[in-house]
């Protein structure tokens, strides 16, 4: 895989999820990504933006424009130094919440996107990494 472009954006409070909503938006019609794939990958951002602020505290978002095969995609790297997630299986279950929610968050991102992967460590914090490629590879 190929790194085309790479930026990151401080995620800290809700004004800072409209801008890096709308970032995304522009990478992913810059990659010729279709409307129907730049949705599914706004959405499942908004989803994991949401809980690193709701869970994390905030954290760091960081935005690349990769090619894998000379098709583009883009992926999304979500970073917090919150309390970490106890049991990443059964957090990747549909149902399954810590808050007051229908528990869809994470694995509703994983079905929106070519790739996921999370990492999670209890005190030391999460980080979730995602690719939407152009054509849906």
């Amino acid at each position: 895989m190929i790194v085309l472009s790479k930026e990151k954006l401080p995620i800290q409070r809700e004004q800072d999820v409209i801008l890096f909503r709308n970032r995304i938006k522009e990478l992913a019609t810059k990659t010729g990504m279709s409307l129907v794939n730049q949705t599914k990958l706004i959405t499942a951002a908004s989803e994991l933006v949401r809980n690193m602020l709701r869970y994390g505290g905030g954290g760091v978002t960081q935005l690349e424009i990769v090619s894998k095969n000379s098709i583009p995609g883009v992926r999304l790297t979500f970073k917090d130094e919150g309390p970490g997630i106890p049991d990443v299986q059964q957090a990747m279950k549909d149902g399954f919440s810590t808050g007051k929610s229908l528990g869809l968050g994470l694995p509703g991102a994983k079905r929106l996107v070519n790739e996921f992967d999370i990492k999670s460590e209890p005190g030391k914090g999460t980080t979730v990494t995602i690719t939407r490629w152009k054509n849906g590879l």
